[in-house]
């Protein structure tokens, strides 16, 4: 009685592991690597300044995770990127004209990104979270270190520099092209106040009807990317 409950145990589970291994489907998960390069347009979106956005480039690197069987691919992305702005203000309080300040703002960007498939591969919807570090405000022309900031009395450009160094950044963009070339638009939006900052520095905001620094970054980049 036993053996014969032994070989009906033993034949159910060769049965249960044969069904098992028929139903596992095999799927080709792909690795990719990517370079990529392009063009940015930078503005810090805040009613402190008056600003006009203005261009800079960005290069980068991204590791794709190609899922066949799913409806999204996932990457993970660093980029690198020299980002300019122009701040409005004027050489002292008399005069008539504002000028544009000329800032320049480092970046470094870490991306972990979920790609939404449109038209498979070929065709993505980007979204996810960035990570960023950045350098503080860049004055271009250093001539203009001690103009006056547009709508306030005695603030100056080089006052202004020490903004946030690290943000916390949100990215929706899309993707389009073949398996080794890509074209990428992408916007990022800073989650963070990039000029919480400045509200530590006890600066004049004498004319201005803001008494607090807030502003939110925004980041439109356009590259193209290899991958291989």
């Amino acid at each position: 009685m036993q053996n014969k409950q032994l070989l009906i145990l033993v034949a159910i589970s060769i049965g249960f592991v044969t069904l098992a291994q028929g139903q596992i489907k095999s799927y080709n998960i792909v690795n990719g690597f990517g370079i990529q390069g392009g063009i940015t347009k930078f503005d810090i979106i805040t009613d402190n300044f008056e600003t006009q956005s203005n261009t800079g480039w960005l290069g980068g690197l991204s590791a794709t995770v190609d899922i066949p069987h799913r409806w999204y691919n996932v990457s993970y992305s660093i980029q690198f990127s020299e980002n300019n702005i122009d701040i409005f203000g004027r050489p002292t309080i008399l005069s008539a004209n504002d000028e544009p300040i000329e800032f320049k703002m480092y970046t470094a960007q870490v991306a972990l990104l979920a790609h939404i498939k449109l038209i498979g591969s070929n065709l993505t919807l980007d979204v996810g979270p960035m990570l960023q570090y950045n350098s503080e405000l860049e004055l271009n022309d250093k001539s203009q270190a001690n103009y006056i900031i547009t709508n306030y009395n005695t603030l100056t450009a080089d006052e202004i520099k020490g903004i946030n160094q690290f943000n916390f950044d949100g990215t929706v963009g899309a993707t389009a092209g073949f398996d080794s070339f890509k074209v990428k638009v992408q916007y990022i939006y800073g989650i963070t106040n990039a000029l919480n900052k400045l509200n530590s520095k006890d600066l004049d905001t004498s004319g201005s009807s803001e008494t607090s620094f807030k502003g939110n970054q925004s980041i439109l980049a356009f590259t193209a990317m290899f991958t291989f």
